[in-house]
């Protein structure tokens, strides 16, 4: 959309349509609403894009505000209209840097408030809003927020939250890195802190002290779900550095600690990176004896094979143990083997038609069908067209009770 095909005057027009009544059923016309959010984007970017924020920068305010109230009442479990308020928050910002001068102390206000006093959305990211706030608005939203510490009951996670954020937020905009990680140290409960300050001390350029609590981070919290965030960044700094040994021993000690087909993943790329595979023979044994101990370990085996190009083995494991890799992984291994090898997929083939048989969900009689489709094909490619018509009769025969299913094979010419 192009800046001279729209005016301030559309764009209220589109922001008035953003109104919801929280008694409207959460589901009756999100859809329209999802699209008027994004026609209110659409047209407030080409207005600032066209530097012309002064007109439109009150405006954007009531859009934030009532797609916030909004989210409160409205279905937005696609997230689409979450995405929206996240693109217009930031889009404030830059309209307010470029709209200046502007009240600080005012804006401040409705950040702070945004932040504890909302429902937890939009997230506020203070770096956007910093030239408009000016150093008299981050002087104020600094002592607002000291303000809400000494208040914020002691139980409440939102507001204890709140506080925290702002104040990691406002050691940040100090541009003084020592502050900022000793803000950050306060609260280490999570490994996406030590990530911050890893992060900040590498664009610091002091990729050792990075490398230290990168390291501090994960022995602290070596399986939580944001180690992983943190292990990457540590792998990446320690290659960085020429200590790819170390590197690979972060892998490996993962792996130790919880070997399964994504560690195993993980440690063969750093692997590929590095240049040395030495550490993945340690690895596939112990996969391999996990799988004898138990089969419903097969399938992170079968992963794990193909993910090193060990074709071979990963099929013939699979092929063996149909049940214990499942159909997904089974399906996957035979449509990539059928070409080259199609009567080697004709057992494995017939063992997913039976799965999806023995099935409950609605459209497994479809898929049999599809299956049954390309059983025929390859049937056909290995020269044993017969055994396909042989095979489909006693299919036929066992389930001929199933009478939707036995009307889908007539209609798909799948007929002795």
């Amino acid at each position: 959309m192009g800046s001279n095909t729209v005016s301030p005057d559309e764009l209220a027009a589109l922001v008035g349509r953003l109104r919801w009544d929280k008694r409207r059923h959460p589901y009756h016309g999100r859809g329209e609403y999802q699209a008027t959010a994004h026609q209110v984007l659409e047209t407030a970017t080409a207005l600032v894009d066209a530097r012309r924020a002064g007109t439109v920068v009150r405006t954007l305010r009531t859009a934030v505000d009532r797609v916030t109230r909004a989210l409160m009442y409205l279905d937005d479990s696609s997230g689409i209209v979450g995405d929206a308020l996240r693109e217009l928050t930031d889009l404030y910002a830059r309209a307010l840097e470029q709209a200046l001068p502007i009240n600080p102390k005012t804006l401040a206000s409705w950040l702070v408030a945004a932040q504890f006093d909302g429902p937890g959305w939009p997230r506020i990211h203070l770096r956007a809003f910093a030239p408009a706030l000016g150093e008299r608005g981050t002087a104020e939203i600094t002592a607002q927020v000291q303000a809400r510490a000494v208040g914020a009951a002691s139980d409440s996670w939102s507001a204890q939250f709140a506080v925290r954020d702002f104040r990691e937020q406002l050691a940040e905009l100090t541009g003084n890195v020592d502050h900022y990680i000793a803000v950050l140290a306060e609260d280490l409960k999570s490994p996406e802190q030590y990530r911050k300050i890893a992060r900040a001390l590498l664009d610091a350029d002091r990729p050792g002290e990075a490398i230290d609590w990168a390291g501090r981070g994960l022995a602290h919290h070596p399986g939580t779900p944001y180690s992983d965030r943190l292990r990457e960044l540590l792998v990446d700094l320690l290659i960085d550095e020429g200590q790819v040994d170390a590197a690979l021993e972060v892998r490996v000690t993962e792996f130790n600690r919880h070997p399964v087909a994504a560690t195993f993943r993980a440690l063969a790329d750093t692997c590929d990176r590095v240049g040395d595979t030495t550490p993945l023979a340690a690895a596939l044994e112990a996969l391999r004896a996990r799988a004898t101990e138990n089969p419903l370990r097969l399938r992170e085996l079968v992963q794990a094979l193909d993910s090193v190009g060990l074709d071979e083995e990963a099929w013939s494991t699979a092929a063996a143990h149909p049940g214990d890799v499942g159909a997904h992984l089974l399906h996957f291994l035979v449509e990539r083997r059928e070409a080259a090898r199609p009567a080697e997929v004709l057992g494995p083939y017939r063992f997913l038609v039976q799965a999806q048989l023995t099935d409950t969900g609605q459209y497994r009689y479809d898929r049999a069908v599809r299956l049954l489709r390309r059983l025929r094909s390859v049937h056909t490619a290995a020269g044993d067209a017969e055994g396909f018509i042989r095979y489909l009769t006693e299919l036929r025969t066992e389930h001929k009770r199933k009478t939707t299913f036995i009307a889908k094979l007539d209609k798909a010419g799948l007929a002795p």
